[in-house]
């Protein structure tokens, strides 16, 4: 196989991997990638109609990930909604989304203990997340789940919800701790700063 055949066959493999992404993102950026390889690959080999295709498909996608980015930054993206901790498609949400919160927040239990200051993070009718707090009193809010479903895990929906969103301001908390042991956390480019297996927000 000669290399203008392995860029080829590159190409359509990451075509095809771009397409498995949960992560609407990675799946625009990937397959522009893909799009612009195989672009080379048939402007070398001179199938033209190939061409004019994957142009078009790489023109689309950098449309999507030009508005999505945009998107990222809008704090008229997103909504926080107040729900009671027994609400039926909460419960239903949680239900679906089990096994993704039990491999970031493994001592998050599954249902929401009574007492809890719940919300769920949307994006137009698209439930993106879910918040579950604890009054912890003197001001202090445990968060004991903070999850985003994996479509959205590029758009910062916790950078509205924690810097935006005036959440936790506007019921008197001057100061937010994160879940213990979550895997992956990001709230270090939140402004957060480290408790031990935590971080901590000073609410302003």
């Amino acid at each position: 196989m000669g290399w203008v055949d392995a860029l080829g066959w590159f190409g359509s493999a990451l075509l095809i991997y771009s397409l498995l992404q949960a992560r609407i993102l990675r799946l625009r950026i990937l397959n522009t990638v893909a799009c612009l390889i195989l672009i080379v690959f048939n402007l070398m080999i001179g199938v033209w109609p190939m061409v004019a295709m994957n142009v078009v498909l790489a023109a689309i996608n950098l449309y999507f990930i030009i508005k999505l980015l945009r998107e990222r930054t809008d704090d008229q993206a997103y909504a926080v909604l107040p729900v009671r901790e027994d609400d039926a498609y909460l419960t239903h949400f949680l239900h679906v989304h089990r096994a993704d919160i039990d491999a970031y927040f493994p001592g998050f239990t599954g249902g929401v203990p009574h007492g809890r200051l719940t919300y769920l993070v949307q994006n137009g009718d698209e439930t993106a997340g879910v918040i579950v707090v604890r009054d912890a009193g003197n001001g202090t809010a445990h968060v004991e789940l903070d999850y985003v479903t994996p479509r959205w895990r590029d758009f910062s929906p916790g950078e509205f919800v924690f810097r935006q969103s005036g959440l936790f301001r506007d019921r008197g908390f001057t100061e937010v701790l994160t879940p213990p042991g979550m895997v992956g956390p990001y709230y270090e480019r939140l402004g957060f700063s480290r408790v031990g297996d935590r971080f901590r927000l000073a609410v302003s």
